[in-house]
């Protein structure tokens, strides 16, 4: 596992955006480079020596637009809890929630599904956070590719992001 603090070279352009934006935004975590084989929260909890439930997944949904177009949802949750997308959806105030597919995903984030991250996308998406994060004194999300995370905290990455609480099980 390797930590880096500031832009490495031959970093992943993901990765250098991500690190860029969360600069930007004042953000202080670091960014911990994961083994290729962490793709589950459990692996990489287990890989950064955390609770599961620290690992904050940004899950992509789609939402039926007015204008009868998707519109991108994130939820950040946590790495221990399954999103009830009925119970979200309602909480949202839209009326369904179907997991975004993969190219949506890259469309819509710049990245791909397992390295989303909860910031850094090409435009603004409406955002909601798992309260159950608040849990933990440091939070794991990724950081703009499958084998980045950042360290953040509840408050820092509410502030982040900008997202809206609801609990989503």
């Amino acid at each position: 596992m390797a930590e880096t603090t500031g832009a490495a070279a031959g970093e992943h352009p993901s990765i250098a955006s991500f690190r860029a934006r969360l600069g930007d935004l004042g953000g202080q975590g670091r960014i911990v480079l994961l083994p290729d084989s962490v793709h589950t929260a459990a692996l990489a909890a287990e890989a950064l020596g955390c609770e599961v439930g620290a690992i904050a997944n940004s899950l992509l949904f789609a939402a039926p637009g007015a204008d009868g177009t998707d519109q991108p949802i994130l939820i950040l949750t946590s790495g221990a809890h399954r999103v009830d997308v009925s119970l979200a959806a309602a909480r949202i105030g839209v009326a369904d929630l179907r997991r975004a597919k993969p190219e949506f995903v890259k469309e819509t984030t710049g990245q791909v599904i397992g390295g989303v991250s909860p910031i850094a996308h090409p435009v603004p998406i409406p955002t909601y956070l798992d309260p159950t994060l608040r849990r933990y004194e440091v939070i794991w999300a990724a950081a703009g590719h499958p084998a980045a995370v950042f360290s953040t905290t509840y408050d820092e990455l509410s502030r982040l992001t900008g997202a809206i609480e609801i609990d989503v099980n």
